[in-house]
């Protein structure tokens, strides 16, 4: 087999020099019958190499009970088949804008801080992980007639952490597990990144969106040999609910990957296709400068990313100019683009008639009634994405006082006595009114995401402190959670019991049916709704918000069928 290599100043192939010109396209963010299109445009654009994070919190759900672990190898046969060398990100931490960094809700619930370092707790969770993962790297390493060449060590850890031991254990972990392939680390052009995220004797690369000469002269401090490579050049950005659209001019940006080229540089377009959040995996941000402290940052549904590649997976400006750098470096001409896959043959409505209250979608799909003291957290009532709803008294008789909630992590809408009283955030967790006891209250509470970059990834989600009436805290709540994935059941959804006609403004589940002609690519539009979650013949097409940016969401077209659509 030839033998891909990390040589002194480049990478080799049998000896001969290689440049590697890869893009980002994470396998789960992509509809599996899209995979091959996407590839090929890849390819069309002028790249050798495709490059995958994997997503551990969606593979392992619960502990020890895996979730199509094989679609990653899959992926990495579609690459192989499109022509295209693979770089494996297996983390354990991803961040990716991924819910909690790809990291389990189960593992950070229990380790805390602890996530990420040397702890002997952590660190069994992630054995066992890696042992089932790497069944499907292994065999398809380039040394063994696969397209892997390269498998990363962790991610951008340096700007998290500096526990040299645990890298070095997942550094042994993979050669225990049989990569033999290069391994490397990818960390910010910054000193304090790079010493703490590098592995001695392992490829260090360098993730920066600009200033390619500058980014490499700080990694040549650290590391004198060695290819030079840009393992993320971010070449667009993702969106935030509530914020406005970000897009990086497509001039500017293939003027700065022209610049990592003439460095003599390999390169990772960060990202070549961004694809979707589908089913509420989007993660989220902590604002408040570098400790990242300040108010939660939702990522939007779509992770379009300004790619050169967009959403719906066509040729963007930004393709067209980065074709055109990429061009002299590639290995002949560069092929033509695949053919476009079809879209909806003509625009449909769907009448959602048929409604049910949120308790009684509660009442079917939500999980055990759980009573405590004080108010549990989404982790302790084992829930990764949904809601959550706390009930609770105030005793009386009292005179009217404040009603506020420490802790609260996202957004809660607050009924009293059975009549909405508000909603609380982080930032506004008082309700507006005083309430008087005795009251029964309920408080449905929803994440938007877990934090997926800085100090507070793994942070807890649902009610982390505790429920005040006046400066009492109110003792002895029943909670319970809802998980999205409850939905993805056909029959038990449709076992949910119906309550009559559809009303504005009423939270619930909202049933109906399209009919569809001609199936293909579409956008689902929602002018007159607030927030929620969509699905389409039992796929989850993620969370939509009227707060914007993001107006419409992406339905790929194998989701639908001809005829009748739920």
């Amino acid at each position: 087999m030839a033998e891909f290599r990390v040589g002194e100043d480049d990478f080799e192939l049998d000896g001969r020099p290689v440049r590697l010109l890869s893009g980002a396209l994470h396998y789960f963010r992509v509809h599996e019958a899209q995979w091959g299109h996407r590839l090929a445009m890849l390819r069309a654009m002028g790249l050798n190499c495709v490059e995958t994070y994997v997503p551990w919190n969606l593979h392992e759900p619960h502990p020890g009970e895996y979730h199509d672990v094989q679609a990653l190898g899959r992926f990495l046969d579609a690459a192989e088949e499109a022509g295209l060398w693979a770089i494996v990100r297996p983390g354990p931490y991803i961040c990716a804008e991924w819910e909690n960094g790809g990291l389990p809700h189960w593992v950070t619930g229990a380790v805390g801080a602890r996530a990420r370092t040397r702890d002997e707790e952590y660190l069994e969770y992630v054995d066992r992980w890696f042992d089932r993962l790497l069944e499907e790297v292994v065999a398809r390493q380039h040394d063994r007639g696969g397209p892997v060449i390269m498998v990363q060590v962790e991610n951008e850890y340096g700007s998290y952490g500096s526990d040299a031991l645990y890298l070095r254990h997942l550094t042994d972990l993979l050669h225990a597990a049989g990569v033999t392939v290069p391994l490397f680390t990818s960390d910010g052009p910054e000193d304090h990144m790079l010493t703490g995220g590098s592995v001695p004797g392992v490829l260090a690369t360098a993730n920066f969106g600009s200033g390619a000469r500058t980014a490499f002269e700080t990694l040549r401090r650290h590391r004198a040999k060695g290819p030079l490579m840009c393992m993320e050049f971010w070449c667009g950005w993702f969106d935030h609910w509530g914020a406005e659209h970000v897009v990086r001019d497509a001039a500017d940006a293939a003027s700065a990957l022209r610049e990592i080229l003439e460095c003599g540089a390999s390169v990772n377009l960060y990202m070549a296709h961004g694809g979707t959040n589908f089913a509420g995996w989007a993660g989220a941000n902590r604002g408040g400068g570098a400790l990242h402290d300040g108010a939660l940052e939702p990522d939007v549904t779509s992770y379009d990313y300004d790619a050169p590649i967009d959403e719906f997976g066509r040729p963007t400006p930004k393709f067209w100019a980065f074709r055109e750098v990429l061009a002299p470096y590639a290995d002949g001409p560069l092929p033509e683009l695949p053919e476009q896959p079809p879209a909806l043959g003509a625009p449909v409505a769907a009448e959602l008639g048929e409604w049910s209250p949120l308790s009684a979608v509660m009442a079917s799909l939500g999980g055990p009634v759980v009573e405590r003291a004080v108010p549990p957290t989404f982790e302790e009532l084992d829930i990764d994405r949904g809601l959550a709803v706390y009930a609770l008294t105030v005793p009386g008789p009292r005179k009217p006082y404040p009603l506020s909630v420490r802790g609260l992590r996202d957004v809660a809408v607050v009924y009293v006595d059975g009549a909405r009283a508000g909603v609380l955030t982080e930032e506004a967790p008082t309700l507006p009114e005083p309430v008087a006891g005795h009251a029964r209250v309920e408080l449905w509470v929803e994440s938007l995401g877990r934090v997926n970059y800085g100090p507070r990834t793994g942070e807890t989600k649902g009610i982390t402190g505790g429920i005040l009436h006046e400066r009492q805290y109110l003792h002895g709540v029943r909670a319970r959670g809802l998980r999205l994935d409850a939905f993805d059941v056909a029959s038990a959804v449709r076992g949910v019991p119906a309550a009559g006609e559809a009303g504005a403004g009423r939270p619930g589940l909202y049933r109906g049916a399209v009919e569809v002609r001609s199936p293909g690519d579409a956008s689902l539009e929602l002018p007159d709704w607030t927030r929620g979650f969509v699905w389409v013949n039992g796929f989850n097409l993620g969370r939509y918000w009227a707060v914007g940016p993001q107006a419409s969401l992406y339905v790929p077209g194998p989701v639908l069928r001809e005829g009748a659509n739920e």
